[in-house]
């Protein structure tokens, strides 16, 4: 009976809390300010948002042209009050979104790193079974094909190359 290997690395259990995603575990550490303004945005982004800033701007506006009889016009046009409150309005939104979008930031760029990280061993990995497949060519006395392209699949990847390579690339840009 042949033995079946763990297709998951040593030390880490396919049920493990390591395997959870990167955003679940930032979504775990968050303060409660952080939730508090991320439950905000879900609301203030929702149609229902929409719905009652409509329904509250439609209402000022004919309030305040005088258009129900019995109720006096309070914010008399050009609506200054109006537009002080819909301008804060404006101002809160916007850092709330800018709050969520920082930290949104912040996990994707740890996505970001760690995916690297993980591509970057993949290609010493597989730089490694390449050799060790020349080598098993070698040794059962196969021909190995004179192929450049090969030669340069075999060598390592010069990672602070490409690193140079992308900075330059940022820089003129």
């Amino acid at each position: 009976m042949t033995k079946t290997t763990n297709p998951v690395p040593a030390g880490i259990s396919p049920n493990s809390k390591t395997n959870r995603s990167i955003k679940g575990k930032a979504a775990e550490k968050r303060s409660f300010p952080d939730i508090l303004v991320d439950r905000t945005t879900a609301l203030l982004g929702s149609n229902f948002f929409l719905f009652i800033n409509l329904l509250v701007l439609m209402s000022w506006i004919i309030i305040n042209t005088g258009q129900i009889p019995g109720i006096e016009p309070f914010d008399e046009f050009p609506f200054s009050l109006l537009t002080t409150f819909v301008s804060l309005e404006a101002i809160i939104l916007a850092i709330l979104v800018l709050i969520s979008q920082n930290r949104a930031a912040k996990v994707a760029d740890l996505r970001e790193e760690v995916q690297l990280q993980v591509n970057l061993i993949t290609e010493e990995e597989i730089t490694r079974m390449m050799s060790m497949l020349v080598l098993l060519l070698q040794k059962n006395d196969i021909p190995i094909p004179e192929d450049q392209r090969l030669q340069e699949m075999l060598r390592d990847t010069d990672v602070r190359q490409i690193e140079k390579s992308m900075e330059k690339e940022i820089d003129n840009s």
